[in-house]
Order: C-alpha cells, then structure tokens, then sequence
C-alpha cells in the first residue's frame, strides 16, 4: 500500500474535499486503505485509553481497554455506516450504497486519531472530543455528497448513526458494568480518562 497516497486521501479527506468523497464512494480501490484508515483510528485511539490508564496504575484496566476499545471503535464505525445506510435510504431516499459509505465514511473517521492524546489530563479529553467532532463534520459532506441528500436531512441522517454508536457504547458499558469490569473499561470505551 503507498502509505504517500494514503496520508494525501486523508489530508483531502479532514479538509472537507467534496470532490474526493464522491471519488473514494465511485472507486472500489478505495476500500482497503479506507478499512486501513478506521484500523489505524481505532488503533490510536485504543492507545490513548492504554496510556491513560497505565499512568494511572491500572494495568489490568489498561490491557483490557485497548482491546475493548479498538475492538468497540472499529464496531462503531460499521454501526455508523450501516445506519446512515439505512436512514438515508429508507427515509429519505438516498442514492449510496453500503460499500460507498464503508469507503467514505473510512476517511471520515479519521479525525477520532486525536483521541491518542486522551491520556493527557484535561487537554487529552477536550482533543479527543475535538477529534470527534471534526470526524463528525467530516461525516457530513461525506455522506450529502454519497447520499446526494440536501443539508438538513444529511445533518439527520449523519446524528442518527452516530447516536445509534453512541448506543451501542452505552450497552457494551453497562454489559462491562454488569460483569465488574465497571468504569475500568468506561475510560477506554469513551477515549477519556
């Protein structure tokens, strides 16, 4: 994989390239490096929450939440597609397919990278959440230009998924919960400390 090609489609991806959400939904040979993207993603962001609580002196926690988490981050990403898939289609009759999403909302995702400086007290948290909420953005014209939707039903379709993952964390955290695996995991699960 030309890792220069790669990091060029992300640049143009975090700037909001319409042009290029259009080019990786239309090009199968986008799949994998948008895959490779979220791998990447889910990666950092699991070693933020591993720093995070092995600085705090929970290692156990911390082996734990860097499986969870890499494990639940490429689960959302996937929750998210499929969502909007639907949403989008059902509801407001857009035009992409699932494997378009799977490859734009890829890029899209990859501003959650941020979420490797979670261990950081106070600032770390407040990066991460910036990371995802440029991902979120990101999201947005990813999915108006694949979905060929007007502003406020992609805006919809876009918060829609992302609840749907947020759900889907929630449930995986009070199943953590349930089991005394507790808030040692929550950490990992949220990309914060």
């Amino acid at each position: 994989m030309d890792t220069t090609n790669l990091i060029e489609n992300v640049m143009r991806a975090v700037r909001f390239d319409a042009a290029f959400y259009r080019e990786a939904a239309n090009d199968e040979r986008y799949s994998r490096q948008a895959l490779t993207v979220v791998l990447i993603v889910a990666a950092l962001s699991g070693l933020g929450a591993f720093l995070g609580n092995v600085l705090a002196g929970a290692i156990f926690s911390a082996l734990f939440g860097l499986i969870l988490g890499v494990a639940l981050a490429v689960a959302g990403y996937y929750v998210w597609v499929y969502v909007v898939y639907y949403i989008g289609s059902q509801f407001f009759q857009g035009r992409a397919t699932a494997p378009q999403l799977l490859r734009s909302l890829g890029y899209a995702y990859a501003p959650m990278a941020l979420g490797v400086l979670s261990f950081i007290p106070c600032f770390g948290g407040l990066v991460a959440l910036a990371g995802s909420v440029w991902s979120l953005a990101c999201g947005f014209f990813a999915v108006r230009e694949v979905h060929q939707l007007d502003d406020g039903k992609t805006l919809i379709t876009v918060i829609g998924g992302w609840l749907a993952v947020a759900i889907v964390t929630a449930v995986v955290g009070m199943i953590a919960a349930i089991f005394g695996i507790g808030a040692m995991g929550m950490g990992a699960l949220l990309g914060a400390r």
